[in-house]
């Protein structure tokens, strides 16, 4: 029977125990023994799990406390110097400042940046190098995971990130290939105490081999793993999730003892390696999905796997596609969930089970029971969708004449002020949303609550001088769960939960039918902040492709028809906002990258699909009404042409690097809010930098096109943090006003 293995696991335990723990630890509820204690819970009952679904391996070092890019920069002691000297084991509380800018002890200090990891939702800790940092053995946490598994009697697989994909991470003006020798060193060192302790295999996981490599970074793949050979243990190279393409002879050719491919997006990539695959090396078949909840089609993957075990024999590994951390740990703690969805699915704990099956049918021929059919289409949506017309997805006017409509109608000063949406969930608003769901407060005491908290909300921005207000989403618990609860074709559950970054989790949707609107969603919340002040209020949506890239999303259909479908809900909530008098629609596209295909070359399709689905949900609007587009996107920068097809009256963007992050938009005419404040950074900007940040943006931007706003909501900050910051803003925005006005009376 060929060997299993995962490539890595949930780690964030049952009902986010770490989060949990580790929200507490930074609150200093609990002290670091008690949250070790917690981290060995959860490792045991990993490991456990593995090996109750008969997997080969037990793997370890796929566990964090935070992040496991992170903690590889803390095991190479690639610790940057506002965080103090890299000491000879880099702490928990160092970890954390470099993550998120503060921790219980040590100074506050600017975070490192966030990346995407690739081709997923989640989001790493970029690495950071300078000019004379030392890298050295820094940490033996994954020595001490290794021996904790071991002494259990496990056979053991540890995995690490790869070096190169960790070095092509890095930034910093010192950042580049030049750093894999060192950065080699200390691997080898690593793995050869992982072998001394008893470790037969460790993988390395290189995603960065399903992107565009440059040359010099694939010129780097062989010297760099030449050094990590010999060390006495055998070593596993995991490429993709994805498609290798042009980098596939490079993994065949990398010296290694076995290479891991994803068999579901790679095409026939993994039958050209098998056809001459030298022996011994292993082939490990990604063949399960670790990025989605579905359940696999055992005839299909069969069909696969039998041409590969003929070729291959024992040296045929199965395996999911990537790391299972992507996906809810359990479908067993679902008990709510419609009985015709539930035997479609399978979380990570299925997924387990799965591989065992596969495994022995390849070796008894005999199949596993078929995957249950997917749901009966809705005849009125595919009716609706059949009915779009090109006409539908364009605005009446072009821009120019559309802003100068909206600049009449809504009279707002240069240089306007607001905020992306969400306001801070208080305790208050928290313990009504708990007591609601436990049957405690009735639906009429629910939105009594909530009501005054919106009501609190858009009295605190009109006393702090922002210019277009929200209602502040007190309703939504979950932003992109919420409105999947009100659309039919998604289903919710009560314990999916899966980390997207450090302590943060969210419970993506199941995307598993047609899409439609039955009601209204957030019409009555809007009208009702509007009816408490003068000033413009915002409405709130999701994108279509933020709800498409933040769901597990069905594969029966292709992904651009789901997107469409979402876009005709949304549209009808963006027609119903616009009649009873919204002036400006905010359409969140947050999730844009999270969903960009890693391969430039794959890229035009992918964004034509999310600019298509964008307008078909907005330009049912008049010229008058204000279209905003909210995207967090690191390559915005790269992607004008892109950007602009959303034909967006104004964007918003995150511009983490200021004036270039803008700069390749100079030359288009709609309006850009810049994100002012780092949301994510710890303390309270001054209103003299944000002002400095901002007359850098307005050379490249002019300052008649611009807006401000926070980078990000505002949700998971307090009031002591947001409301001097949303202060600070605005008096940068009076500040500017004066300036441009005496630049004005001065022409």
């Amino acid at each position: 029977m060929p060997l299993t293995h995962t490539p890595g696991a949930p780690r964030i335990g049952t009902d986010r125990a770490l989060p949990r723990a580790l929200d507490a630890y930074r609150a200093g509820e609990i002290g670091a023994d008690a949250l070790e204690e917690i981290g060995r819970d959860i490792r045991r009952s990993t490991r456990a799990a593995q090996r109750a679904a008969g997997l080969s391996f037990v793997t370890v070092g796929d566990f964090s406390f935070f992040d496991h890019v992170l903690d590889m920069s803390a095991t190479l002691g690639a610790v940057p110097a506002r965080f103090g000297a890299a000491r000879a084991e880099v702490s928990l509380d160092t970890r954390l400042r470099m993550a998120l800018g503060e921790a219980p002890s040590g100074a506050p200090a600017r975070p490192c940046a966030r990346a995407q990891w690739f081709g997923t939702a989640y989001h790493c800790v970029r690495p950071e190098l300078e000019e004379g940092m030392a890298l050295r053995l820094s940490s033996t946490r994954l020595l001490e995971e290794a021996a904790e598994a071991l002494a259990e009697g496990h056979p053991v697989k540890a995995v690490l990130p790869g070096p190169v994909t960790w070095a092509s991470l890095a930034r910093g003006p010192a950042a580049g290939p030049g750093w894999l020798p060192a950065v080699a060193e200390v691997y080898a060192t690593l793995i050869a105490r992982l072998a001394a302790l008893g470790v037969a295999w460790v993988q390395l996981d290189e995603p960065v081999l399903a992107t565009d490599l440059a040359p010099e970074w694939q010129a780097a793949f062989a010297p760099a793993y030449a050094r990590l050979a010999g060390q006495g243990a055998r070593l596993l190279l995991a490429a993709g999730p994805g498609r290798l393409g042009e980098n596939l002879a490079l993994a065949r050719d990398v010296p290694v003892d076995g290479l891991h491919l994803d068999l579901l997006r790679g095409g026939d990539e993994a039958e050209r390696l098998a056809a001459d695959w030298p022996a011994p090396k292993v082939l490990s078949a990604g063949i399960i999905d670790g990025q989605n909840v579905w359940r696999c089609d055992p005839a299909a993957a069969l069909a696969r796997l039998a041409p590969l075990a003929r070729a291959l024999g024992a040296r045929l590994w199965l395996a999911p596609t990537c790391s299972l951390m992507h996906v809810p740990a359990d479908l067993a703690a679902e008990q709510g969930l419609d009985p015709a969805l539930a035997p479609r699915l399978a979380f990570a704990r299925q997924k387990l089970d799965e591989l065992t099956l596969l495994a022995r049918a390849l070796e008894t021929g005999q199949a596993p029971a078929p995957a249950p059919r997917p749901a009966t289409p809705d005849p009125a949506v595919r009716a609706a969708l059949a009915a779009v017309t090109p006409a539908m997805g364009r605005r009446a006017s072009p821009h120019p004449q559309r802003a100068a409509l909206q600049r009449a109608r809504l009279k707002l000063p240069p240089l306007p002020v607001t905020t992306l949406g969400a306001f801070p969930k208080t305790g208050e608003i928290r313990a009504a949303h708990a007591e609601h769901a436990r049957g405690e407060i009735d639906e009429a005491g629910f939105l009594r609550r909530l009501g005054a908290a919106t009501k609190e909300i858009v009295a605190r921005q009109e006393e702090l001088g922002l210019d277009v207000l929200v209602h502040g989403a007190a309703e939504r618990d979950d932003p992109e769960g919420w409105f999947a609860g009100q659309l039919r074709g998604f289903a919710l559950t009560g314990h999916g939960w899966v980390q997207s970054f450090g302590a943060e989790c969210v419970r993506p949707p199941i995307l598993h039918g047609d899409v439609s609107r039955p009601r209204a969603m957030t019409v009555d919340w809007t009208v009702y902040a509007q009816s408490l002040t003068r000033r413009p209020v915002k409405g709130l949506l999701p994108g279509p492709v933020t709800l498409l890239n933040r769901s597990f999303v069905r594969e029966d259909q292709p992904r651009a028809e789901t997107c469409a479908q979402l876009a005709l809900a949304l549209r009808a909530e963006v027609s119903d906002l616009e009649t009873v008098g919204i002036r400006i629609l905010q359409l969140d596209e947050a999730g844009l990258h999270e969903g960009l295909p890693p391969r430039a070359a794959e890229r035009e399709e992918y964004l034509a699909m999310a600019a298509a689905a964008f307008r078909l949900a907005t330009a049912v609007v008049g010229d008058a009404t204000q279209i905003h587009a909210h995207v967090c996107l690191p390559e915005a920068a790269a992607l004008p042409d892109a950007l602009s097809e959303l034909d967006a009256d104004v964007l918003s963007l995150a511009t983490p690097d200021g004036p270039a992050c803008v700069s390749a938009l100079r030359d288009w005419p709609n309006d850009i809010a810049a994100g002012a404040w780092n949301v994510g950074a710890p303390g309270v900007p001054e209103a003299g930098n944000i002002a400095t940040r901002l007359r850098a943006v307005a050379e490249q931007v002019p300052a008649e096109r611009l807006w401000l706003t926070p980078d990000r909501g505002l949700a998971e900050r307090d009031w002591d943090t947001v409301e001097p910051a949303l202060r600070n803003m605005v008096a940068a925005a009076r500040a500017l006003r004066a300036e441009l006005g005496e630049l004005s009376a001065a022409s």
